[in-house]
C-alpha cells in the first residue's frame, strides 16, 4: 500500500483561504513528520527542519507571527491506540490572514527547506 505524503499547499484551499476577511487573526496547526535522512544534504529531517525554522524566522517576524507551541505529541487519549503520532506539532498565530499570505508569498521564503525536511505534513487553519 502506497502512503501519500502532503507537503504542498492545496491551491484550491489556498484560494478559499485568501478570500477570507484579511484582518482576522488566524492560528495554523502544523502537523509534522520528518524524513529520516534528507537525500540532498545527508542531514536528518529534524536537523533540516531546524535550518528551515532559522531561515524562516525573519519572515515570521515580519508577519508578526507568534509561535504558540512547538512540541512532540506523547500519546493518544481519545482515538485509535495504534494510530501513529506526528513527530512534532507547531501552532503559529498570525494577526491576520493577510500576514500569513504575505509571508508564504514573500520572495525568498524557504519553502524548499521545509519540503526537504518533511516526509509528510498537515497545515490546518483555525480561527
Amino acid at each position: 500500500m502506497k502512503t501519500t505524503s502532503h507537503n504542498k499547499i492545496n491551491q484550491e484551499q489556498l484560494k478559499a483561504f485568501s478570500q477570507l476577511p484579511t484582518d482576522k487573526p488566524v492560528v495554523m496547526i502544523n502537523l509534522l513528520k520528518f524524513k529520516d535522512t534528507v537525500a540532498e544534504t545527508g542531514l536528518s529531517g529534524v536537523e533540516s527542519y531546524k535550518g528551515y525554522m532559522k531561515a524562516a524566522m525573519p519572515y515570521f517576524q515580519k508577519a508578526n507571527a507568534e509561535i504558540l507551541y512547538l512540541g512532540k505529541p506523547q500519546r493518544i487519549l481519545i482515538g485509535p491506540e495504534d494510530e501513529a503520532l506526528w513527530d512534532k506539532i507547531l501552532l503559529v498565530k498570525y494577526n491576520s490572514t493577510a500576514d500569513f499570505l504575505g509571508m508564504i508569498k514573500a520572495e525568498g521564503y524557504p519553502t524548499h527547506l521545509r519540503d526537504q525536511a518533511l516526509l509528510d505534513s498537515r497545515l490546518i487553519q483555525c480561527d
